[in-house]
């Protein structure tokens, strides 16, 4: 038998009023302490409220949110977005969408999703803005909810996971066979800012970790975030007496900016220095020399929008799904 709003409100010891609140997407009347008491309580019981019930009460939207972390200029985003967009037009839906790129972002979108803006959600957004806690708020209240994220996800949340670590230890692995010996890792600010590493951080230092790499010897600066970041990032480590002869880049517009700086400092890519992206966009198959990454052999995200419509056409929420992408690595003239 299906957990009840009663159970909840009683092991939490609150009214089932307060209940409502929070998993209605009104608890703005509900004290933080209060709110995060209820969910526990939910989570312990298994509770989530009934969807159709929900529907019927609410009424259907008819649309879709996607939750992204920037405003267009990744490719894979892009790709995401598109492949969506193709998909609810094809099924009857229209896309809206949510950007998150700090904290209150997220503690914005989380409250919109549970105000019923969209009968489902396409999350990608990194953890250390969408936290579990808020994640869990929102699939509590019974949205169907695919993200695409690294971590923990709450119950009957569907999971899009991407094994950037281990393919990113194989590039650094590659690097380190050809002899080279001081890699540089060009990250994104939120790493660094919030000691939170990526999969693509985590791999660096893992390859590192396994040839005995002295942490002394890494180099771990930001600038993957833009192009001219980059550029300036890289230019001020060649100016070193003990420069580097790689470069890691978290993404491969940031690698494309180091090739830049380096054929700019009057050294040669690979010979002196080698440089390896993430993301394998279609840019660096024409730039000079082709630039080695990490990243998925095609870019076609329809897998991952098929999950979101197969949980919203469900008459009753099917289990938890979770589906595991696939990356590789990428040689060519760079490294």
């Amino acid at each position: 038998m299906r957990p009840t709003a009663k159970q909840v409100a009683e092991a939490a010891g609150v009214s089932v009023a307060t209940v409502s609140y929070v998993f209605g997407g009104r608890d703005g009347r509900v004290a933080p302490e209060t709110r995060q008491r209820v969910l526990e309580a939910a989570g312990r019981l298994g509770y989530a409220p009934d969807q159709a019930a929900r529907s019927l009460r609410r009424g259907r939207t008819q649309r879709v949110c996607l939750v992204q972390g920037s405003f267009g200029g990744v490719p894979t985003e892009e790709r995401l977005a598109r492949d969506l967009h193709e998909m609810a037009d094809a099924q009857g839906y229209s896309v809206v969408t949510l950007t998150v790129y700090s904290r209150a972002r997220a503690v914005a979108a989380a409250d919109v999703l549970r105000g019923g803006i969209a009968d489902g959600a396409l999350i990608n957004v990194s953890g250390e803005h969408l936290t579990p806690d808020l994640l869990a708020s929102v699939v509590s209240t019974g949205l169907p909810v695919v993200a695409i994220r690294e971590g923990e996800v709450p119950p009957g949340c569907d999971v899009v996971r991407v094994p950037e670590a281990d393919a990113c230890a194989e590039a650094v692995e590659h690097l380190i066979a050809q002899g080279r010996r001081r890699i540089a890792f060009l990250a994104h600010r939120h790493e660094l800012y919030t000691g939170r590493p990526s999969g693509r951080l985590l791999g660096y230092t893992r390859a590192l970790d396994r040839h005995g790499v002295d942490p002394a010897r890494r180099l771990i600066v930001s600038g993957a975030d833009d192009r001219v970041a980059a550029y300036q990032a890289v230019t001020e480590l060649l100016r070193s007496p003990d420069r580097p002869d790689a470069v890691f880049a978290a993404s491969d517009r940031a690698a494309i900016s180091t090739i830049w700086a380096v054929r700019d400092a009057g050294l040669r890519v690979p010979e002196d220095v080698a440089v390896i992206g993430v993301g394998n966009i279609d840019e660096g198959l024409i730039a000079n020399p082709p630039l080695s990454t990490v990243g998925p052999l095609r870019h076609d995200c329809t897998d991952v929008v098929r999950l979101l419509f197969d949980r919203l056409r469900a008459e009753e929420p099917p289990p938890a799904r979770e589906l595991v992408r696939t990356w590789s690595f990428l040689r060519r003239g760079s490294a």
